[in-house]
């Protein structure tokens, strides 16, 4: 049996370890907080039990068994043959952390970080070894959302990137290959892009934040659920991409020339939004929504499994 560790065991670590077991794995969790850990058996509990609803596993019991849990990095790191690290979204501790995983995995075995911004040169160029260390990122949560961007530094080892590819698809992720480091790879700079025109569009009075929900979740999205960008454009005119471009280039030509710019993500315009979104939620109110989501996200993924096997 094939063995990961998960280090660092908050909200995505507790996904991928649930994605890991799905998949027969042994996982072995870790966190450096004892109070942490205590409370995982249940939170996996929780999100185990949505996978069984929606048909997306076959029984929480057999995902819980395949899971232990450890506060000793070297305990937890003991006959892994894979590696995905889930610790804070700062350097400092991208670099300290990754320096005793190096010092502590074997060489032979890959070492991925699901960081979502930070690429893998900025911590990984002082390791011994450094060629087998990778930023593997999920979309949240990883349990539900199956993509997973696998980028390399310019001295990651090819070898590495296709085992680690390999990995995530023979557990039932989605990965897709990102080929050069760039800040927030490439999902979170798509979702930045619309994030930044959306904030521009509500900031200026053109639509409410909640008719602007509506136009994504209800329009855009719903195409998005099963299709992507290139392959929309592809059947959004009558002889393809080319003639698509051929139509409607020069209007989002016009467009491109007034983006919404880094401004929008100032305090003042973002405070000035929330403020006057009547339907935010209060922050008690969080985790219930969150938990809502989930549901959602996996009754949408059962229903995608089940298209595409048709």
């Amino acid at each position: 049996m094939s063995v990961v560790a998960i280090i660092g065991s908050g909200l995505i670590g507790r996904a991928w370890a649930l994605v890991f077991a799905r998949a027969g794995w042994q996982v072995k969790m870790y966190d450096i907080s004892a109070e942490l850990l205590a409370g995982l058996p249940e939170k996996l509990q929780e999100e185990s039990q949505i996978l069984v609803r929606h048909k997306l596993a076959e029984n929480a019991d057999t995902l819980l068994n395949a899971i232990a849990y450890s506060n000793d990095l070297q305990e937890a790191l003991s006959g892994a043959d894979f590696v995905q690290e889930n610790g804070p979204e700062r350097l400092d501790a991208k670099i300290d952390i990754f320096a005793e995983l190096d010092r502590l995995v074997p060489l032979d075995v890959p070492i991925a970080s699901s960081t979502s911004s930070i690429v893998a040169s900025l911590f990984s160029e002082q390791l011994a070894g450094r060629e087998r260390v990778l930023i593997g990122h999920p979309v949240n949560p990883p349990h539900l959302v199956p993509l997973v961007e696998v980028c390399g530094a310019s001295w990651t080892k090819e070898a590495v990137l296709i085992k680690a590819y390999d990995i995530y698809a023979s557990i039932g992720q989605v990965p897709v290959r990102v080929h050069k480091e760039i800040d927030g790879f490439v999902l979170n700079r798509l979702q930045g892009a619309l994030l930044a025109e959306a904030l521009k569009l509500v900031g200026e009075g053109i639509i409410s934040v909640e008719d602007l929900d509506k136009t994504v979740k209800d329009g855009l999205g719903l195409r998005w659920a099963f299709m992507g960008p290139f392959e929309t454009i592809e059947l959004n005119a009558p002889e393809g991409a080319e003639d698509y471009f051929s139509r409607y280039g020069p209007v989002f030509a016009k467009m491109a020339k007034t983006p919404a710019g880094a401004d929008v993500f100032d305090k003042g315009w973002t405070q000035k939004i929330t403020e006057n979104w009547e339907g935010r939620l209060p922050a008690s109110d969080i985790a219930g929504r969150s938990n809502w989501r989930n549901e959602r996200l996996a009754a949408l993924t059962y229903h995608k499994n089940e298209q595409d096997k048709n």
